[in-house]
């Protein structure tokens, strides 16, 4: 009897459980599914605005070894560095093309600085994109190595 009266409290308890993690962490995980994928779309158009489509930054990287673009929304205004960094880890992170392991982000000023390795021109593209479209960035520098 004891043994029944257990199986069915772990019922309930089970059945708790799976109504809370449908009403809370679904929305959420779809929540932060749709960000990404909103993200995707606009860094996409963002890559043909800024010039680093994969022709331009093989011209780039072969004339100075790296890739530099600047925003020039994001010149006036300033934020911690601190918390840019934060803001494009996260995006990398995010990104299911990047590893945001393999690209390290510096900031000084509102100018960043990537430093790393990516697998194609197309990756580049791409981590610089994200950079610039972080608010409170006004010039990028790329110095990733494409190691296929």
């Amino acid at each position: 009897m004891k043994a029944l009266f257990i199986f069915a409290l772990g019922l309930v308890a089970g059945a708790f459980a799976m109504q809370w993690y449908r009403d809370d962490a679904v929305p959420a995980a779809a929540s932060a599914r749709q960000s990404a994928a909103a993200l995707k779309g606009s860094v996409g158009l963002k890559l043909q605005e800024w010039h680093l489509t994969p022709e331009e930054i093989k011209a780039d990287l072969q004339k100075t070894g790296e890739v530099v673009r600047s925003n020039a929304v994001a010149a006036g205004g300033t934020l911690n560095d601190a918390r840019i960094v934060a803001q494009i880890n996260a995006r990398l992170v995010l990104d299911d093309e990047l590893s945001a392991r393999a690209i390290y982000v510096d900031c000084s000023g509102g100018k960043v600085t990537l430093r790393g390795t990516v697998h194609s021109e197309t990756q580049l593209g791409r981590a610089v994109a994200l950079a610039l479209d972080t608010s409170g960035v006004a010039n990028v520098t790329s110095k990733l190595t494409v190691k296929p």
